[in-house]
């Protein structure tokens, strides 16, 4: 048995002690490929992209791959493999976001393009996720082509969330495509090569990418509420972050459909850049509106839709445990 200590979502005490110390000693080992995957002879591109890496980070989508694998081999030789693949292609995309976004800030250190600058860090994000390929391309034909496919819609999401919602669109469901395109594609694609390099069966594998698929999206909406809603010391990050960029999310648009003359203000306030002042008066207008039920609502239908794809697996500690995230992902905006 292993000796590892499962850390995370991983050390909840709903998740079988026995698979948590199973996946987690996996985990440490897609760690160590991760390390070693961005070296290079360059010293300033070795530092680069270890830069996030380094750094930590909740390791999801590396999980998903492993724990979708006890639906069926989780011994298999190319799940290490392609659970580094999945979080590299990750890491890739976060580089690239912290340029177009002017992020100053990543995992609590220094973003890459404040560091480096930006040439640098487009850069790096590109070797990064050629790194990514490499490793992918002993993994066969069809996990290529599941990289590529979800690639191209991790791009064609952030092209959305650039250009806006088009004339005439309802701009509640461009931003729910965005976040469908952004993260739940590379979530749900991480049960997908779980499930293609567990050896679980066609079936398991498409119920697993299909709750993992809601999941993503009630993972995001989660975070979005978070910084609306949550506290530094729980969440890790300052409240209102959105906010004060201008940046429009779930609670913020219900609260824009309001027609409540009391609302004025709050929605004066939202979709344009704001100062501390202004951010803190938002905050403390939206935390107590409905806009925040009405949001949360929406994120218990994305996590009640995974539950429901869950529910047709066979029972055991693997279900058990995709359950756990269904509860820990509502469980985390209180």
């Amino acid at each position: 048995m292993s000796g590892a200590v499962p850390s995370g979502f991983l050390a909840l005490p709903r998740v079988d002690p026995s698979l948590a110390r199973e996946v987690q000693d996996d985990l440490d080992k897609v760690e160590a490929m991760l390390a070693d995957s961005v070296r290079s002879t360059d010293p300033l591109l070795t530092e680069a992209a270890s830069h996030l890496l380094d750094a930590g980070g909740k390791r999801f989508r590396a999980m998903l791959v492993l724990l979708a694998a006890h639906f069926g081999d989780p011994k298999s030789p190319d799940l290490i493999r392609a659970a580094a693949v999945v979080e590299l292609t990750h890491v890739a995309t976060l580089y690239h976001d912290d340029v177009m976004d002017e992020a100053e800030m990543r995992r609590g250190r220094t973003s890459a393009n404040m560091r480096w600058g930006n040439s640098v860090a487009i850069l790096t994000g590109d070797y990064v996720f050629a790194q990514s390929s490499t490793m992918l391309a002993d993994l066969g034909t069809e996990a290529v082509r599941l990289q590529a496919e979800t690639f191209a819609r991790l791009v064609k999401g952030q092209v959305r969330e650039t250009s806006g919602p088009q004339a005439g669109a309802d701009p509640l469901d461009h931003y729910l495509q965005v976040i469908s395109d952004k993260t739940a594609s590379l979530i749900a694609s991480s049960a997908e090569f779980g499930g293609m390099f567990g050896k679980v069966d066609p079936e398991t594998t498409g119920t697993l990418t299909r709750a993992s698929d809601a999941l993503g999206m009630a993972f995001q909406l989660a975070d979005d509420i978070l910084d609306v809603a949550g506290h530094p010391d729980d969440s890790g990050k300052t409240p209102g972050t959105d906010l004060r960029e201008g940046v429009l999310t779930l609670p913020m648009f219900y609260a824009l459909r309001s027609t409540d003359p009391a609302d004025e203000r709050l929605r004066s306030l939202l979709g344009r850049p704001l100062d501390d002042t202004e951010a803190e008066e938002a905050l403390a207008l939206l935390r107590p509106h409905p806009a925040m039920d009405e949001a949360a609502a929406i994120l218990h239908g994305w996590a009640d839709r995974a539950r429901a794809e869950l529910a047709t697996l066979p029972e055991g500690r693997a279900r058990e445990a995709f359950e756990s995230l269904c509860d820990y992902v509502v469980e985390r905006t209180g």
